[in-house]
């Protein structure tokens, strides 16, 4: 995934304010803000000339992308996406944890068989090897398996919170699929997660799910030794790539 910002088309029959505000997080919540030479400055100037529309609703929709937190507006130098210290990488890690761990108890009692095979379904398109050699795609998968095991929980508030860290937890995960042998580790782990599922284990698939995640928090902590608070990537010099949803 890419560290740029890509626009996509969102409804039109909201108000031009809400939908510019809809394509940019969007947008956003697309990127990888963690890779190397992530591209986070956010140009008002640009993005409303190739948008094609006045730079206020721009304005307005970044406004309101800072009350949410996934922005920052620097006066006199620029609007930037932002991402967490590692400090509070380290501590969503743990919070996202207690909530998929939560989520897979929930799914043994409440999904479907038809539920959890979905998971399996998603689970054996990418062997071990598979997945190594087609990174990008096995790490979109990786996303969409542990959002699958909120969804079949059958606790709409429990997504509703994991939601909100879903644009830096994708960010983390993606980039940490890349490093050292956690491909192939995460294959393993999530068969054995969707074998607890099958088998209704509660106890088992809730710990599988949380030691899964704190093998994450444990990577992270060891590996990831240079980390900035700052939104801004120094050295970034990738233009934003935009797709006119206007």
């Amino acid at each position: 995934m890419a560290g740029k910002l890509t626009l996509k088309p969102v409804d039109l029959n909201f108000s031009l304010k809400d939908h510019i505000y809809e394509v940019l997080k969007d947008g956003i919540t697309g990127m990888n803000i963690y890779a190397e030479g992530a591209d986070l400055r956010l140009e008002e100037r640009k993005m409303s000339e190739e948008l094609g529309i006045s730079r206020t609703p721009v304005r307005e929709a970044l406004a309101r992308l800072e009350q949410e937190g996934f922005v920052e507006i620097q006066p006199r130098k620029g609007v930037f996406i932002k991402r967490k210290s590692l400090d509070e990488i380290l501590e969503m890690i743990v919070v996202w944890a207690a909530l998929e761990s939560m989520a897979a108890r929930m799914a043994t009692i409440n999904a479907s068989d038809k539920e959890i095979g979905s998971l399996r379904k998603m689970a054996t398109e990418f062997g071990r090897d598979e997945a190594a050699a087609h990174l990008d795609e096995y790490s979109e998968a990786n996303i969409q398996f542990h959002q699958r095991i909120l969804e079949i929980s059958g606790c709409k508030m429990l997504k509703d919170i994991a939601d909100g860290l879903f644009l830096h937890m994708r960010a983390i995960r993606n980039r940490a699929m890349a490093e050292g042998d956690r491909v192939k580790r995460s294959v393993v782990d999530h068969m054995h997660i969707i074998e607890a599922l099958e088998d209704r284990d509660a106890d088992l698939a809730s710990e599988l799910v949380r030691e899964h995640t704190l093998r994450l928090h444990a990577h992270v902590r060891r590996s990831w030794k240079e980390f900035v608070r700052t939104s801004r990537a120094e050295g970034a010099e990738q233009p934003i790539d935009l797709k006119s949803g206007v």
